[in-house]
């Protein structure tokens, strides 16, 4: 279950009701899916297929049309230089759709109001962050991450940064 944390007022929020609340009323659509059993050996195809049953009226009612599955762990090839790209500050022209299957990571949001609040996103969490909004990930430093990453478009994933370097303030 995810776990939102407010620097500014140093604040937690941990149940899963005001979870939801708080990112709608942000405009970050926020679920929670129930979790399959995937082996370290099942393909993106089959990890696909077992979760047809959600994914097909999840993507039908929001127009998405591609879904896949990354997995990012501790020997994941250049992870520096994967983290560094996602770390830096960014938006997207699309929806940044993730369900986790396994593992966590922090989607760090920075709304046009200021507001600046972390969501530690874990296994079963679905989260949709809204085309254009600033925002930045982080997978830790020993990464456990795999989750079906879904798309309209995967064009719409290139990441278009800010340059703001506002992120540096909250590693």
């Amino acid at each position: 279950m995810a776990i939102i944390f407010i620097p500014k007022d140093n604040k937690r929020i941990d149940d899963n009701a005001n979870i939801k609340d708080f990112l709608q009323q942000r405009g970050v659509f926020f679920d929670n899916w129930p979790t399959l059993a995937v082996k370290d050996s099942d393909d993106m195809a089959s990890i696909i297929e077992k979760y047809k049953p959600y994914l097909d009226p999840y993507m039908a009612a929001n127009g998405y049309q591609v879904a896949d599955v990354i997995n990012i762990h501790e020997k994941t090839e250049n992870y520096a230089a994967l983290r560094a790209k996602f770390l830096a500050e960014h938006t997207h022209t699309e929806d940044e759709v993730r369900y986790f299957i396994d593992g966590e990571g922090h989607f760090w949001f920075h709304l046009e109001n200021g507001e600046i609040f972390d969501v530690l996103c874990q296994k079963g969490d679905l989260i949709s962050v809204p085309a254009g909004t600033k925002h930045w990930f982080d997978a830790g430093e020993k990464p456990h991450v795999k989750v079906i990453r879904i798309f309209i478009d995967m064009s719409g994933w290139v990441p278009h940064y800010t340059n703001s370097n506002i992120e540096k303030d909250y590693q």
